[in-house]
C-alpha cells in the first residue's frame, strides 16, 4: 500500500527540441534521479506525466490537466519537474497553482534546475528570484511566440505552410501538399454539382443521406482521427457543414490562410481578420473542381442572415432534446416543439412527431417545482414565474 504519487511532470514544446538538454529522456533521468532521493520514496508510488509537443503558455495540455485532476483527488503529494518553465511559462497561473492551489492541497512543489522545494519556502512564495524567473519564462515564450509567427507568415507567403487537418475532401501527399482523396472527392463534386443545378443545402442532406454517404466527421473517424463526437451523427449531415464545403475556394485550388488570429499569446481564442489580410495563393494544389463550378455553385445557393436573430431565441433553446436521435428541439411557429432532423430525413423515428410548446413548458415547470420542493421546501410557482423572487419571498416570510 502506498501512501500517494510522487508526480513527474516533463513538457517537450516542438521548439524544445532543438535542445538536448530538455529532451524527455533527460528530464526523465533527472526526475528519476531526484524522486529516488526523497524519504518517501520507498512508501510512494512514482508515475510520470509527460505533454510532447505542447507549449507553456496555457494549461490546456492533456497530462499536465490529468495530473491537475489527481491533485484535486488529492491522490499526489508531491511534484518535481526539472524547472518552472516546464509546467508553466505564464507567470500568473503558474504562480496561481504553486503558491494557493498546491498548499491547499498539501501537495510538495519541486523544481530541479531552480533548486526550489515549497517544502524549503512554508509561509512565503520563494524569495524574488522566483518572481524574476516567473517574469522571465513569461516573457521568453513571448518572444519565441513572436519569432515563430514572423517564421510561420513568410512561410505562408511562399506558399510553404500547410494546416496539419486537410478540409473534407483532400488528404496529405508525400511532400506534405494537399492532394484530393480518392475516396471523398467524388462527394465533394457531388456537392457542387447538385448546388450548381439550383438544389438547395437541405435537399443535399438528404441526398447524401439516401447514398449513405458518412459525415467528415464519421470519415475521419474510420480513419482513426477522432477530432469530433460522432455520437449523435447517424449519417446525417448538416447543412451548415454543405454550405461550408460550398464555401471553401481551397477545392478549386486556391489555398486561404491566415483568416484567424488569436486574441492573445498563451490564449486558444480566435478572431477572423479583414479578408484583405488573408493570404490567398491561387493555383496552389490540386482543384478538385473547376473555377466555373464553384462559380456557378456560389451563385445558386440560397444565404441565410438572421438580423434578428436574438428574436428566434427561446428558454428552452438548446436545453430540451429528441428522444429518438438526441438531437436538439426547436420552437417551430412558437406553438410546438419539433426536431430539426425530421423535416429533412422523412425516414427518421421522429419525422413528423411534435410536442406542443404549453405541454413541454408545463412538464418542465413541474420537474422544476419538485426539485425545488426537495431543495428548498417550497413550491407551487406557475409558469412564467421568477424562481428567484419566489424563493426570495419564501426566504422572507420565515
Amino acid at each position: 500500500m502506498t501512501n500517494g504519487i510522487i508526480a513527474l511532470y516533463i513538457r517537450l514544446s516542438l521548439e524544445d527540441e532543438k535542445y538536448d538538454s530538455l529532451s524527455i529522456e533527460n528530464q526523465q533521468n533527472l526526475l528519476r534521479e531526484k524522486a529516488a532521493s526523497l524519504p518517501e520514496y520507498a512508501s510512494s508510488e512514482v508515475k510520470e506525466f509527460i505533454d510532447n509537443g505542447h507549449t507553456g503558455t496555457n494549461f490546456e495540455r492533456p497530462a499536465v490537466q490529468q495530473l491537475l485532476e489527481m491533485v484535486r483527488a488529492r491522490k499526489v503529494h508531491t511534484i518535481i519537474v526539472k524547472d518552472l518553465s516546464r509546467f508553466g511559462r505564464n507567470s500568473i497561473e503558474t504562480g496561481y497553482f504553486i503558491e494557493k492551489v498546491f498548499p491547499l492541497y498539501h501537495v510538495r512543489f519541486i523544481s530541479v534546475s531552480d533548486n526550489f522545494d515549497t517544502a524549503e519556502h512554508k509561509g512565503d512564495t520563494g524569495g524574488i528570484d522566483i518572481a524574476f524567473k516567473y517574469l522571465i519564462n513569461e516573457c521568453y515564450s513571448r518572444d519565441m511566440s513572436i519569432k515563430s509567427k514572423t517564421a510561420k507568415l513568410a512561410r505562408m507567403k511562399r506558399g510553404e505552410y500547410q494546416s496539419k487537418i486537410c478540409p473534407y475532401g483532400y488528404q496529405k501527399g508525400e511532400d506534405g501538399r494537399m492532394i484530393p482523396d480518392e475516396e471523398t472527392a467524388e462527394n465533394v463534386i457531388k456537392i457542387f454539382e447538385w448546388a450548381a443545378d439550383g438544389v438547395s443545402a437541405g435537399e443535399i442532406v438528404r441526398k447524401l443521406y439516401k447514398l449513405s454517404i458518412s459525415t467528415p466527421a464519421e470519415y475521419k473517424a474510420s480513419k482513426g482521427k477522432n477530432y469530433h463526437d460522432i455520437s449523435r451523427t447517424n449519417g446525417v449531415w448538416s447543412s451548415s457543414t454543405v454550405l461550408k464545403i460550398l464555401a471553401d475556394e481551397r477545392y478549386k485550388g486556391t489555398y486561404i490562410i491566415g483568416k484567424n488570429e488569436v486574441v492573445e499569446i498563451g490564449s486558444r481564442r480566435c478572431r477572423e481578420k479583414d479578408r484583405s489580410e488573408w493570404i490567398i495563393i491561387p493555383d496552389h494544389h490540386t482543384p478538385i473542381i473547376s473555377k466555373e463550378l464553384f462559380e456557378r455553385a456560389k451563385s445558386r445557393i440560397r444565404k441565410f442572415k438572421l438580423p434578428n436573430r436574438q428574436k428566434r431565441d427561446f428558454p428552452l433553446r438548446g436545453k430540451v432534446f429528441c428522444g429518438c436521435c438526441d438531437h436538439a428541439l426547436n420552437l417551430c411557429n412558437g406553438r410546438h416543439y419539433k426536431c430539426r432532423r425530421s423535416d429533412r430525413l422523412s425516414d427518421m423515428p421522429c419525422s413528423n412527431l411534435s410536442i406542443p410548446k404549453d405541454e413541454l413548458e408545463r412538464v418542465v415547470f413541474d420537474t422544476i417545482n419538485a426539485q425545488a420542493k426537495c431543495t428548498f421546501g417550497i413550491g407551487g410557482f406557475q409558469v412564467g414565474d421568477n424562481l428567484l423572487s419566489g424563493r426570495q419571498d419564501e426566504h422572507d416570510k420565515r
